[in-house]
């Protein structure tokens, strides 16, 4: 934090939402935030008591200025609306700046109606915004409200008047084609965040790739000088913290919405917002990378896969913590490694370092320091006990993530990315996609590294249970059946799927999407691995390849002796049975008429 960061107290309903600004904010050495509430009345108890500590510091200091605890509130406009007997956001806001008019406050709202600016303003805001703004945009716009706090009301969100010259016929005709083609595209997106039946957002995709189309086909069939298009789509990356909509950006960043994008599978649905035909600039790659995938956190967690995890133990909201606790440490780590001018041939060396204290870092900061919950006599705080298992943690899961040293390389040094056989350079939409698939991985499975040594060695803590599991897993018969299930998962992934797996040339890797963890394979050559398989591991690459080898000729031969059997059985025993039938009941048939015959003969005499 430098000398002049600006201290921002947040207030919103929405803890998800509050904890990914936090987040955000905090990686930016040009804010600090002190303070945050999920109401209005909890809102003005905080800021009165850090508006009194600050008072009574400055007159110890003997500085009698307005010297404010606060510089910017963050307030979201949309406060109260659930619960009718909280105070509303623009009434708070009101009442903000009449016991603190000097306080700049910021009001963030999900529409961006010119009626409620003008409501926020006519309450005494200082800023007006979206809560979907990209970070950058955010941070310009609270250092904005910040400078302008004098004034009566700024707003950023408006577009830049640009004096219109005398419009042509061509130039008309291109402006209002694009305004209603924009239109119809933001009615699409609108539908698309909806649960619609699966036909339908099939759809609404072909109708969205049309209208793109048109759009092309109009800005090359009616070309106009380069002048200011107030009508153009903004060129913009959704906010990652964007919690409050499932609209994922712009047309011009993702070709489609996501929820539509999610219809076509993991391999073209998972990258949110990294769509973009063309190369991204160098410097975007981490905040590309790391944006999508914060984005996607918002998704369901229900495991999809079928293979326990440890986080399954988590409550929803629990998990999501865990997990947006792990990327903020991610981040972190990413910052030393630049501040250490650690050079791109080291990364591998470094790599299981940058794990452990990855690990590290997330169980702190999730279970905090001091935190030392009673469980078989341990007094010791949860984090030193937990610590002791690095290394069973490191075997277990740590050293077996993949391509965790290609990710760095990636986002640190921006390296090119082999991705089936074929390389791609950092800023390509192929080299966002794989390097946001293995920061997923990664986050989940550290995420389960997290709560490994915590259901071994605190199993059946109560404060636990109450705190961070689920209802459907608290007993102890559910919790030791969930920690059975664990391990033979473990046992079979080490005899069974992990040497298929490197026999294969794959990874398996865990992805987050709209319906929840999901897996799929990548593939990755895996020679020296396969190479260095010993025992029952190696005998299972060897019936995978006797498998390989003999059931194919061993189909044929079955097929062949199959057909042979099925030629006798119809064209040999079957006439001989069907011949020897029909001699039986041609003797039957004869033998009666004799015997009518007979008996006519005798009634004759």
């Amino acid at each position: 934090m430098t000398a002049s960061a600006l201290n921002l107290f947040l207030v919103d309903e929405d803890p998800v939402f509050r904890l990914g600004l936090r987040i955000w904010l905090e990686q930016r050495l040009e804010f600090n935030v002190i303070g945050e509430a999920p109401s209005s009345e909890l809102a003005l108890s905080q800021i009165q008591t850090l508006q009194s500590i600050a008072v009574l510091s400055s007159t110890d200091a003997g500085n009698l200025a307005d010297s404010p605890a606060i510089d910017v509130i963050v307030l979201d406009l949309g406060l109260g609306r659930g619960t009718p007997d909280q105070m509303p956001g623009l009434q708070l806001c009101g009442a903000i700046k009449q016991q603190f008019p000097h306080l700049a406050v910021l009001v963030l709202s999900t529409e961006g109606d010119p009626v409620l600016r003008a409501a926020a303003k006519q309450m005494g805001a200082d800023g007006f915004g979206q809560r979907g703004l990209p970070v950058n945009e955010l941070a310009k716009l609270i250092q904005h409200t910040a400078r302008q706090s004098t004034e009566r009301f700024t707003d950023t969100t408006e577009d830049i008047a640009f004096p219109r010259p005398l419009e042509g016929p061509v130039a008309y005709l291109n402006r209002t084609s694009l305004e209603q083609i924009d239109a119809a595209m933001a009615e699409i997106e609108a539908l698309a965040s909806q649960r619609l039946p699966y036909w339908y957002r099939l759809v609404l995709a072909g109708k969205y790739r049309e209208l793109r189309a048109a759009r092309w086909l109009v800005q090359r069939i009616l070309p106009v000088p380069d002048t200011p298009q107030p009508s153009a789509r903004p060129q913009r990356v959704a906010s990652p913290y964007d919690l409050s909509s499932q609209r994922q950006g712009a047309a011009s960043q993702d070709p489609l919405p996501s929820s539509i994008n999610s219809l076509h599978g993991i391999q073209e649905g998972a990258l949110v917002n990294l769509g973009n035909p063309m190369p991204v600039p160098v410097e975007d790659v981490r905040s590309r990378v790391s944006e999508a995938v914060f984005r996607k956190l918002q998704f369901s967690l229900e495991n999809r896969i079928g293979i326990p995890l440890e986080i399954d133990i988590l409550r929803a909201d629990k998990a999501r913590e865990l997990l947006y606790t792990v990327l903020r440490a991610f981040e972190t780590l990413l910052d030393d490694l630049q501040q250490a001018d650690v050079l791109p041939g080291q990364l591998v060396d470094k790599t299981p370092i940058f794990l452990t204290d990855l690990w590290e870092a997330a169980i702190i900061d999730f279970f905090g320091r001091y935190y030392a919950p009673s469980a078989n006599g341990l007094e010791q705080p949860m984090v030193i006990v937990l610590q002791q298992e690095t290394k069973v943690v490191q075997m277990a899961i740590l050293n077996r993530i993949p391509e965790v040293s290609t990710l760095l390389a990636h986002i640190l040094f921006h390296a090119p990315l082999e991705i089936d056989g074929a390389s791609y350079i950092a800023t390509t939409p192929e080299a966002l996609r794989r390097s946001q698939f293995l920061l997923e991985n990664l986050l989940i499975q550290v995420a389960c590294a997290v709560m490994q040594p915590v259901l071994n060695l605190y199993p059946d803590v109560e404060s636990l249970k109450r705190n961070l599991y689920q209802r459907r897993i608290i007993s102890t018969r559910d919790i030791t059946r969930f920690r059975n299930d664990l391990s033979w998962r473990y046992r079979w992934d080490a005899l069974v799927n992990e040497p298929k797996a490197i026999f294969e040339s794959e990874y398996r890797l865990f992805a987050l999407t709209p319906e929840g963890i999901q897996t799929h394979m990548v593939y990755a050559p895996r020679r020296e691995e396969l190479e260095s398989l010993s025992g029952l591991q190696y005998a299972m690459t060897l019936a995978l390849e006797a498998r390989d080898a003999i059931a194919p000729r061993l189909r044929t031969t079955l097929s062949l002796v199959g057909s042979s059997v099925v030629f006798v059985l119809t064209e040999v025993v079957g006439r001989g049975i069907g011949l020897i039938g029909r001699g039986i009941v041609k003797g039957v048939g004869s033998t009666w008429q004799e015997i009518r015959f007979r008996q006519r003969q005798r009634d004759e005499m």
